[in-house]
């Protein structure tokens, strides 16, 4: 981490979950597969790559936000999540690690029915952790069970902390900060400078994150731009905008972040949230066949093909250097299956 980030962050109670700065590694292979790919220097940011339960972006906000959660004394982590929640996965490991019990509430956002999405992957995996997993009864918010839950936990005398969707609150965005100084330390190291940063935007955080942190570096946050896989882009980017502020606000910037700033592509989207899109489909493939990497369904194969596409088209002119997040989500793959068959 930099010593800007270091300052930046150090007010902030924080539980270490990751092993050092992740790499950034360039893609070299894709061209055999998709060949105008070459036409940018293309590089990944291998957030993926973590010891910790399966690795993945929401270990940066847990860091902050379990420093958090045992900072206030509290005993048992409440979190929700989709049925093949990635954040609820981690949660469940980071929880394991630090000695907390961990309880998630789960919800069916995702018209998927089979038996591996049902029972396998990230599912499994929080079982595995040992958390105590929840499905929301059908018409009932995992948000609203959530907060009933932590009731019932406090008049049994336990301390909950309550993790809301993905992380994304200027807590966990602060994980994000932490990312965002040590891309920029990595970029002296290789003596580049990337003029676009490439990630999916779920539940807005990894995004407001990186955001905030180049406010805090002097930089533009329309460096970053992301494909949303949970919401359309307007709403999208009103939520990342806010989520922005507010994680500029407890870093002590008071600075107003216009939507507009904020750039946000809803053209991967697709039908739906977790719904398989044809581009999808060919940018795992792709990465997988050329460079051996394995993209997740939902969010990061989204998006890569959504970076594809700006390549294509144009948008990110030729020569120019950008990075990808690789944000992880690796076991949802095997609850997608039959999507690939």
């Amino acid at each position: 981490m930099s010593p800007a980030s270091t300052d930046l962050l150090a007010p902030f109670p924080r539980i270490r979950l990751i092993e050092g700065a992740t790499p950034v590694a360039r893609l070299t292979q894709l061209t055999r597969e998709i060949p105008y790919a070459g036409d940018v220097n293309l590089f990944v940011k291998r957030d993926d790559l973590m010891a910790l339960g399966g690795g993945g972006n929401k270990l940066r906000k847990l860091e902050f936000l379990l420093g958090a959660a045992i900072a206030e004394g509290t005993d048992t982590v409440v979190t929700i999540g989709g049925l093949q929640s990635n954040h609820a996965r981690l949660t469940a490991a980071a929880a394991a690690r630090v000695g907390l019990q961990c309880e998630i509430i789960l919800g069916r956002q995702v018209p998927k029915t089979n038996e591996e999405y049902e029972y396998g992957g990230n599912v499994f995996l929080n079982q595995l952790f040992g958390a105590r997993v929840e499905v929301a009864e059908p018409g009932i918010a995992p948000l609203e069970r959530a907060r009933e839950r932590v009731a019932e936990l406090k008049q049994s005398g336990r301390r909950p902390y309550l993790v809301p969707t993905g992380g994304s609150t200027e807590t966990g965005a602060l994980g994000y900060v932490s990312c965002l100084h040590e891309i920029l330390q990595q970029q002296q190291a290789l003596s580049i400078t990337f003029d676009h940063i490439v990630v999916a935007n779920g539940s807005s955080g990894t995004h407001a994150g990186l955001a905030a942190g180049l406010c805090s570096a002097g930089k533009s946050t329309r460096i970053v731009q992301a494909f949303s896989t949970l919401f359309d882009d307007d709403t999208t980017r009103q939520k990342t905008a806010a989520l922005t502020e507010a994680t500029l606000a407890v870093l002590g910037h008071k600075v107003a972040v216009p939507a507009d700033d904020i750039l946000v592509d809803g053209s991967q989207r697709g039908a739906g949230y977790g719904i398989a899109t044809a581009e999808m489909k060919t940018a795992v493939l792709a990465l997988a066949r050329s460079e051996g990497i394995l993209l997740d369904p939902v969010y990061s194969g989204k998006a890569f093909a959504g970076m594809l596409s700006c390549i294509k088209t144009g948008t990110f002119k030729a020569g120019a250097n950008v990075l990808f997040i690789m944000t992880g989500g690796t076991p949802s793959l095997y609850a997608y299956r039959d999507a690939f068959e």
